[in-house]
């Protein structure tokens, strides 16, 4: 499966191995507050940070510990150049509407340098050039017509038809001046500045509704309450769904991270390929050497049968373009998309005045969660920016947004049929240590995991959010949902939503029932 020794065996996050990250006990007990933040990734610390420089009084709860979703999975690029979004994006809403995307996600930008300059913070923040190059004939097309829509918008670019970095390139599109930066460190800074002045943070807390009325009540796991008077769910896929039926308008896609050491010399800059290998390298400084960072293999999450493959691609990919002396980390990122490619971001529903949501980021983060805490701050303070009515959950386009949504509802329907007829069945007794596989327990359709040391763990491999039928992730050896994107260990414990509950365990005598 592997390249024998050279890519590591278990995923680990760089990011997360090289920060020291603050940790908080769990809420213990009902409190009062203005704003509850509900996650703790760049959006929630962002959210929360803001609004406490405000004189709120916030609560920030975390299910799990701050900063280790998709936050501490992303490659970190602080950039406006979000693939070949912009042609795009002129061609179902226009460019008067396009040019907000742009400036939100630009204030966003200057907003995440400004924060670092100014303030000193040190997370090995650099300012790069950023490029999206095609190696196809099709793609060469798309890169020129983006490159018309970044004059038609006033976005400052260039065409190009070389790259620093030999790429096999035929043409690129470069926006200068933007930047890459260590997410955490960033965060770390953010959460000690908040704290310090009295925002409170609880890990280990898991929120599971929320009760609307005059006042807002965030209602956690554990029993316990936060009273206030505005929400803002910045969970990835939101926890609370205030019917916005966020299940239907997003689905989830993951792609794929080796940090590697490379035996050509890197120059600079932060590529992306144009193709749909999304093939995508930036650096980081480590001990005074680069440490490359590429990634790419994007596919929906649960529909890909050997997951170890793609990080096989990306090896070839780093060993045919920079050469590769040594695999030092890989790691997987999960993603939310949304019907037109836009995040959602304000009022989860019309109904909700008090309640926001931040979700949909599409693999830029970065930027789009810093938005995130920027208009959400806007909307509780009342001084919503021009931006906001592009960015509102509640919108409608119906190019795409119409066909999208048939698409992947369709695909979600086939999916769970699918998953119920599949009759491949393996034999638990078979599998062999750290190896897992849908097999047969009396009959029915079951998970099986084989720990490295030799203990077998079954699950019911029913999805607890809505009924489809989970897959094995041989890579990072969970239990993904083809159908929303919810994820599990391998023993059934909730690593990501939308799903809320475990899947049921099986024990090993029901094999021999």
């Amino acid at each position: 499966m592997f390249h024998e020794g050279k890519i590591p065996e278990f995923s680990t996050s760089y990011w997360r191995e090289s920060t020291d990250v603050p940790s908080f006990s769990p809420l213990k007990e009902n409190i009062d507050v203005d704003v509850a933040v509900i996650g703790g990734g760049i959006a929630g610390v962002t959210t929360a940070y803001l609004l406490t420089l405000e004189g709120k009084s916030v609560a920030l709860l975390e299910a799990d510990k701050l900063f280790d979703g998709t936050t501490s999975h992303t490659t970190a690029k602080m950039t406006t150049q979000h693939g070949l979004i912009y042609d795009k994006m002129i061609g179902y809403v226009g460019e008067a509407e396009a040019a907000l995307y742009y400036e939100g996600n630009n204030e966003a930008l200057k907003f995440l340098q400004h924060t670092i300059t100014s303030q000193n913070i040190s997370c090995d923040y650099t300012v790069e050039d950023a490029y999206v190059y095609a190696t196809t004939d099709t793609y060469v097309k798309k890169v020129e017509k983006e490159y018309e829509a970044y004059k038609k918008l006033g976005i400052e670019g260039e065409h190009l038809t070389s790259l620093p970095l030999d790429l096999s390139e035929k043409a690129a599109v470069m926006i200068p001046d933007q930047g890459q930066f260590h997410p955490l460190k960033y965060l770390v800074h953010l959460v000690k500045e908040m704290t310090a002045k009295g925002a409170q943070i609880f890990e280990s807390t898991q929120a599971v509704d929320i009760k609307e009325g005059k006042t807002q009540t965030v209602v956690t796991k554990e029993g316990h309450s936060v009273n206030c008077k505005d929400v803002a769910c910045c969970t990835h896929f939101p926890f609370y769904d205030g019917k916005g039926f966020y299940f239907s308008r997003m689905y989830a896609s993951r792609s794929y991270v080796l940090g590697i050491i490379s035996e050509k010399r890197y120059p600079g800059g932060m590529y992306l390929s144009a193709e749909p290998s999304s093939d995508s390298l930036r650096y980081t400084t480590v001990d005074d050497q680069k440490l490359l960072l590429v990634g790419g293999q994007e596919h929906t999450t649960g529909r890909s049968e050997e997951t170890i493959k793609h990080y096989e691609a990306i090896y070839s990919f780093a060993h045919h373009s920079v050469g590769v002396k040594e695999c030092l980390y890989r790691w997987s990122a999960q993603d939310l998309i949304s019907l037109d490619e836009t995040p959602y971001i304000g009022r989860i529903s019309e109904n909700s005045p008090h309640v926001y949501v931040a979700t949909g980021f599409r693999k830029w983060g970065m930027t789009h969660g810093t938005l995130s805490g920027m208009m959400i701050r806007d909307a509780i303070l009342e001084k919503e920016k021009r931006y906001a009515s592009f960015f509102t959950p509640s919108r409608f386009r119906p190019n795409p947004s119409v066909k999208n949504f048939v698409t992947q509802n369709m695909e979600v329907a086939a999916e769970l049929t699918k998953g119920k007829l599949d009759f491949t069945r393996g034999n638990a007794y078979h599998l062999k240590k750290d190896e897992g596989s849908i097999v047969s327990v009396n009959g029915k359709r079951a998970g099986a995991y084989r720990d490295r040391e030799g203990c077998l763990h079954l699950v019911d491999t029913t999805c607890t959010h809505m009924g489809c039928e989970v897959e094995w992730n041989s890579g990072e050896r969970t239990w993904d949902c083809p159908c929303h994107g919810s994820r599990f260990s391998y023993d059934g414990e909730v690593v990501e939503g939308p799903a809320q509950k475990p899947l049921a365990s099986l024990e090993d005598e029901d094999i021999k029932k």
